[in-house]
């Protein structure tokens, strides 16, 4: 029963990545290279990131909420310099967020899934962590494609570029952002969870308007 809730579990936190690759045309134009390059570059990132704290600590969140743009300069350096196949912007940030999500679970949800979700009592915990990780894909390939129209669309109209970075700061605090409710209003985890699942959607749905408006062709 303990290792049955270990693979359920595990399906939930990393199933959707392995789903999300084959269902889209990623797989078609290999872009697996692409997606470990990024994974590569979060690890890199990850190193000079502030550790947690158990209590909530106002200049320590408002340091890690600095350092959390330390994604966003990774995610620019995932776009703009890593050599990539001959695939389109779509393709490009579409994978290079997928690799980015992929390896943040891998770091900070495999180690805790692999010894908590295999004791002697259930728990729901980790399937919770298993949906926070869900959205935290959508957040990811969101900030990726935010990124992709900062950086890489230059004819993009200027009336959304105020609203492509502010979505993007949005995205990039996030972390921060769940931190502060969950140690500083103490919202217990289930309903940190919802509201994580609640904005990635609203900003998935976000990103893919400003991503369409700024793919039509300007009159």
């Amino acid at each position: 029963m303990t290792m049955f809730h270990f693979f359920n579990c595990a399906i939930l936190t990393f199933g959707p990545h392995a789903i999300y690759y084959s269902a889209t045309p990623l797989s078609e134009y290999d872009t697996l290279g692409t997606s470990v390059k990024a994974a590569l570059v979060y690890l890199g990132t990850a190193l000079v990131k502030v550790s947690e704290n158990d209590g909530f600590d106002p200049y320590q969140e408002l340091l890690k909420a600095v350092i959390g743009f330390i994604d966003v300069a990774g995610l620019y350096f995932a776009l703009t310099q890593l050599t990539h196949r001959n695939i389109s912007q779509n393709h490009k940030f579409q994978a290079v967020g997928l690799g980015w999500a992929f390896a943040d679970s891998v770091l900070h949800r495999l180690a805790p899934l692999w010894v908590g979700a295999r004791g002697l009592e259930f728990t729901w915990d980790f399937i919770l962590q298993g949906l926070e990780a869900n959205a935290n894909l959508v957040l990811s390939i969101s900030l990726a494609a935010l990124g992709s129209l900062m950086w890489l669309r230059k004819n993009k109209p200027k009336t959304l570029i105020p609203i492509i970075y502010a979505c993007a700061g949005i995205v990039a605090t996030m972390p921060s952002i769940t931190s502060y409710l969950r140690r500083g209003l103490g919202w217990h985890f289930p309903k940190v969870v919802g509201f994580e699942l609640f904005t990635s959607l609203s900003m998935a749905f976000i990103s893919w308007q400003l991503f369409s408006a700024c793919q039509r062709p300007s009159s």
